[in-house]
């Protein structure tokens, strides 16, 4: 008898006894019974509980309550090797209905600021007010949602909104409504008996939208009978709306549409500024041909008698010295270029353009192949420098830092440049020089810069640009305990008088090394946060105030500098992401470092480089 066998063995055909095989469905059976009346009971103390989204979106309604903003926070600018992650997930109630808010206004912590990282709107140094330079508060720009956009996404938002283009929509954004109904309506039609055909209709309907949508963005992509199209979307809503339908379906429909279109959108905007930081932070293809280009016709030439011809003139300290920190052959050679042209006598100018080892080689080639009048370029591989703190003695550029300043009822974003570890170091490399003039690479010199060397700093030890937009007071959660003025403004890198003499005199670079180590000890991670902490104390007291009128910063970032300003300024300064070399960098801006860029160069013509 068929099945024989395995009955009067007492076993099932997988070898499991009978009995226990039933004893398992009936443990089964009884659990679907137990989660069928779980699920309903969670379901209605969720909705007593107020959460206003439809099942699997539940989560988002827990970040219900308002945010607790930290009084500032300072984020850095990272350099190319790196991408850095700028938004920060604030989650918002992603249901129609506003939801509640506990009345008792939440307490403003003060923690240290934390570093992230990014640039800003204006350039103002401050305006003077009874001889005191008081701080111009800025407003940033706000999202969809009411909220600063670039403490979420950065520099992308002013970028963005500068470059927002007018893109005629309508009929497409009227789709997508028309879209976003139908699919409301189009589970609960189908459920209702007899109406096969205006079901089939929505469907229709919709995939043929879905299909079109796909296709266009501008009005101008649309078919020639979109708008017979329409008509017929608009028919079909009509008829979906005149049937007695479950409201609450609907509705969880409607939610459940719009916290993925939400979602969508999210994730385009993040993606946006990922591609936005990908371009502004990485090196442009051609800007790395001309590095490799240059590289390879260095090992074919001999230029060591040029290169020892120019030798003496390299420790001598009675030239006028500057000092250059860069991996870009093209900046660097805009930043000397300009400093020379407008120089009234280019025969007592040495430059120091400080890189790493593989573009060493590129930066020699270059400024052996191309004069600047009558002055002198030294290339020094700071990899190769001989110093007895070789840890700090990897090439670190100049570092950019966002800062941001939260409560409850105000907000502002500002942006500080400040140096590296491998600044500290520069009265090692120099033993020979008492003072230099560091320019970074963004920098275009517009005026004759020979009156910094006979400018009495009153025995500071940095000349350098005041920003009052932020004080040292308002950094005191970041600052620590140390004493300084709280009314002290910060200061910016860019264009830096240093008095290398008075420097070796109070031993600064090793108080910065104790700061930069106190502050490391304490777990903080960022060594970064601990750099600008650490420069800011360790300058403190010893800054010179340069005249507003001997730089201008803020036009890597800044779409608003006054015209009057920059024509007057001796330097202009490009902070921020969108630097002049990028086809990112603010237009307007960029016409004066093309000047200083030799275009004819053969290079420049090999690896597509067209200024």
């Amino acid at each position: 008898m068929k099945g024989g066998g395995g009955g009067g063995s007492g076993a099932s055909a997988y070898g499991f006894p009978a009995k226990r095989r039933w004893k398992g469905l009936v443990i089964g059976v009884l659990g679907l019974v137990f989660l069928s009346m779980l699920v309903p009971l969670v379901f209605l103390l969720g909705l007593y509980n107020g959460f206003h989204t439809t099942a699997g979106y539940a989560s988002d309604s827990q970040s219900s309550k308002p945010d607790v903003f930290q009084p500032n926070a300072i984020e850095p600018k990272k350099e190319v090797e790196g991408f850095i992650d700028e938004s920060r997930e604030t989650k918002e109630p992603t249901g129609l209905q506003p939801s509640k808010v506990e009345e008792k206004p939440p307490k403003v912590e003060e923690k240290p600021p934390k570093v992230d990282a990014l640039p800003t709107h204006t350039h103002e140094n401050g305006t003077k007010v009874d001889g005191k330079v008081q701080a111009t508060h800025r407003m940033i720009a706000m999202d969809e949602s009411g909220k600063p956009c670039e403490w979420k996404f950065g520099s992308y938002c002013i970028w963005r909104e500068e470059n927002r283009e007018v893109i005629k929509d309508s009929m497409i954004n009227k789709l997508k409504d028309q879209l976003f109904v139908a699919r409301a309506y189009y589970p609960s039609i189908a459920k209702l008996p007899k109406q096969g055909k205006l079901t089939q209709e929505l469907k229709q309907n919709i995939q043929e939208l879905e299909r079109v949508l796909s296709e266009s963005t501008t009005d101008l992509d649309l078919p020639l009978q979109i708008e017979k199209k329409s008509l017929n979307m608009e028919a079909a809503i009509v008829k979906a709306k005149s049937f007695p339908l479950d409201c609450n379906n609907v509705d969880k429909k409607l939610r459940q549409i719009y916290d993925m279109t939400e979602d969508e959108a999210s994730f385009h905007m993040k993606q946006s500024a990922f591609l936005f930081q990908l371009a502004v932070q990485t090196m442009p293809k051609s800007l790395h041909c001309l590095s490799m280009q240059l590289t390879v016709e260095y090992f074919r030439t001999d230029s060591t008698n040029l290169e020892l011809s120019q030798a003496e003139k390299y420790a001598d300290p009675t030239l006028y010295h500057y000092i250059i920190f860069s991996k870009n052959i093209l900046a660097s050679s805009v930043v000397i270029n300009s400093t020379v042209s407008h120089a009234k006598e280019s025969g007592n100018q040495v430059f120091h353009v400080l890189t790493d080892g593989q573009n060493y080689f590129a930066m020699k080639l270059w400024f052996l192949r191309n004069s600047y009048k009558d002055a002198t370029v030294e290339v020094l591989n700071v990899d190769h420098v001989k110093l007895h703190d070789e840890e700090n003695a990897t090439f670190v550029l100049p570092q950019e830092f966002r800062i941001s300043f939260r409560t409850l009822t105000h907000s502002r974003t500002e942006y500080m440049s400040m140096f590296s570890h491998l600044h500290y170091l520069l009265p090692e490399i120099f033993k020979n020089l008492d003072k230099v003039v560091v320019l970074e690479d963004d920098v275009v010199v517009q005026r004759d810069l020979s009156a910094l060397w006979s400018l009495d700093m009153g025995g500071k030890v940095n000349g350098a640009a005041q920003s009052c937009h932020v004080r040292l007071g308002e950094l005191k959660s970041f600052l620590g305990e140390h004493s300084y003025n709280q009314d002290d403004c910060t200061w910016m890198s860019g264009l830096n008088v240093i008095d290398l003499a008075k420097w070796r005199e109070l031993d600064l670079s090793q108080i910065f090394r104790g700061l930069v180590s106190e502050k490391l000890s304490k777990q903080d991670k960022s060594t970064d946060a601990a750099a600008l902490r650490a420069s800011l104390l360790t300058f403190h007291g010893q800054v010179y105030a340069l005249d507003n009128s001997w730089s201008v910063y803020g036009l890597g970032h800044d779409y608003k500098v006054n015209v009057q300003d920059i024509e007057k300024a001796a330097t202009l300064h490009y902070n921020g992401y969108l630097k002049p070399w990028l086809e990112l960098g603010i237009p307007k801006y960029k016409a004066h470092w093309k000047k200083f860029l030799d275009r004819e160069d053969l290079f420049l013509s090999k690896c597509n480089i067209n200024p």
